[in-house]
């Protein structure tokens, strides 16, 4: 059966409108609003708490309560269950990596299902290998003995597998050490070039600015500054007072 036609190329993967976010009678989101281009990656900015996490998590529909409009490839999403958003095509991969210590990486590779109505194209493991030439030679490893850097390869590595097209990474690059951050810089810029959309939460500036096509800033829970990285040596100034560098 042939794949349903796409959405058209100049509607953006993901739009958010006047987002609010709540997790129990907190009120943590406050009318986010922001949009993710086809093919870009696009970065939160912000202090620890600021609500970036809140706002992947929120996409996903993985806090209590949301609030506004937040549309994947043109389908509203705000009042759908997390399994429903990830067969729209969305892949997550959260800060604590999720991978499990009883399997074996390869094991934690072929874990989740491939997306029925993912857009993109589900990577085989020999493709995924190659990306990740570190997974190959662990692939019998149990999660517990994988470094740091392994497992957030897996974790990346995981989403790719299910064919999800719109991916929502939460600071990929923390603790990790410079080589291996440097090979996710290169992951995510092969990502882009293959036409995947990104959208990642990062407290890495350096690691951040020379990957991402647009920058939000967000504080208290609100978006307080936005540009696309062109802008970025006038913007310094200002990144520096909000996210006191």
């Amino acid at each position: 059966m042939a794949r349903p036609a796409g959405p058209s190329a100049d509607m953006p993967a993901l739009e958010i409108r006047d987002l609010h976010a709540w997790y129990g009678e907190s009120h943590i989101l406050h009318g986010v609003s922001l949009d993710v281009p086809r093919g870009q990656v696009v970065t939160l900015l912000g202090r620890n708490g600021a609500g970036r996490t809140t706002t992947l998590r929120s996409v996903l529909g993985l806090v209590g309560a949301r609030r506004g409009s937040i549309r994947v490839n043109g389908t509203e999403t705000i009042a759908l269950p997390p399994h429903r958003i990830a067969h729209l095509g969305v892949g997550y991969c959260p800060e604590e990596r999720g991978i499990f210590a009883a399997l074996s990486a390869e094991e934690n590779l072929r874990l989740p299902p491939r997306l029925a109505a993912g857009r993109g194209p589900a990577l085989g493991e020999r493709e995924i290998y190659a990306m990740f030439p570190n997974l190959a030679e662990r692939r019998a490893s149990p999660g517990t003995r994988l470094s740091g850097g392994e497992q957030q390869m897996l974790a990346v590595a995981r989403i790719l597998r299910t064919g999800a097209d719109l991916l929502l990474l939460d600071e990929i690059s923390e603790g990790l050490a410079p080589v291996i951050v440097q090979a996710l810089a290169r992951t995510i810029t092969a990502l882009k070039r293959q036409g995947y959309t990104i959208l990642m939460v990062e407290q890495n500036f350096r690691f951040a600015a020379p990957l991402a096509d647009h920058f939000h800033v967000i504080e208290h829970g609100r978006v307080v500054a936005s540009f696309p990285a062109s802008e970025l040596p006038a913007q310094q100034a200002v990144l520096d007072e909000l996210l006191s560098v």
